[in-house]
């Protein structure tokens, strides 16, 4: 390890020095001193490096709400990349129990706790909660410790959700275990059976494998529980009771 670190910043002071020389054949336009140097070590890599799980399911989240066009939006502690482009184009009302201080046009962010939402029963239209469920009851963000959190969490979304309205669920799946304090990962049947009053439109699985092969469109129950730790995306629609 000390070998692969040494050779990095020699690497970074040859870059350095050649850089260094160049610029003396140039007009100086900016301020180049060490007292500056911010090196960046392991960005010189053959293809573009990224979290699957969070470039995937908010590009599909982004897509199904572009097929259902509501006339608002209301997420609850996704990702802020996500409701922060949906914003651009379509009216967001965000929540978490950390709320944040984003300051956009088109986009409100207030505080809930989703263990206890201040909505009224079956008033919200289009609802997303992604990659969220997993984590409460863990404490992980300061929540009460809570076995059943992620149920109650999912009781809420449900009681929320107007008939006929749309919820975006995100949540690792594969081997269900804990793995605490970070989040829990869930089999698929464990999933369903959560929102078993509602229809499954749709669930497309990032695999664990996602930075070779994309996303799966239509995944099986099979293709979801043979992941270590995939992303579960779930487009589910609340059907008359």
């Amino acid at each position: 390890m000390d070998d692969v670190k040494n050779n990095e910043l020699n690497n970074f002071k040859k870059l350095f020095i050649d850089f260094k020389n160049t610029a003396r054949n140039h007009i100086q336009r900016f301020k180049l001193d060490y007292e500056d140097i911010f090196p960046c070590l392991n960005d010189n890599t053959g293809i573009t490096t990224f979290d699957t799980h969070y470039i995937y399911h908010p590009a599909w989240a982004a897509r199904v709400l572009q097929k259902i066009k509501p006339e608002f939006h209301v997420d609850i502690s996704s990702t802020l990349h996500f409701c922060s482009i949906v914003s651009a184009f379509l009216p967001v009302r965000f929540y978490d129990y950390r709320p944040a201080k984003l300051n956009l046009s088109n986009l409100t962010s207030e505080a809930a706790d989703l263990t206890a939402l201040h909505f009224p029963d079956n008033s919200i239209s289009s609802l997303s909660c992604m990659h969220t469920i997993e984590h409460i009851g863990l404490g992980r963000y300061g929540d009460p410790i809570d076995y059943d959190g992620d149920l109650k969490a999912a009781d809420e979304l449900k009681r929320v959700v107007k008939t006929g309205g749309d919820l975006l669920i995100v949540l690792p799946v594969g081997k269900p275990k804990i793995m605490f304090n970070a989040h829990r990962i869930y089999e698929y049947s464990q999933v369903i059976e959560m929102f078993r009053e509602f229809k499954l439109i749709e669930f497309v699985l990032i695999p664990d494998d996602a930075i070779n092969i994309g996303i799966i469109q239509n995944a099986t129950k099979a293709q979801s529980d043979m992941q270590n730790y995939g992303c579960g995306c779930f487009w589910f629609k609340k059907e008359q009771s």
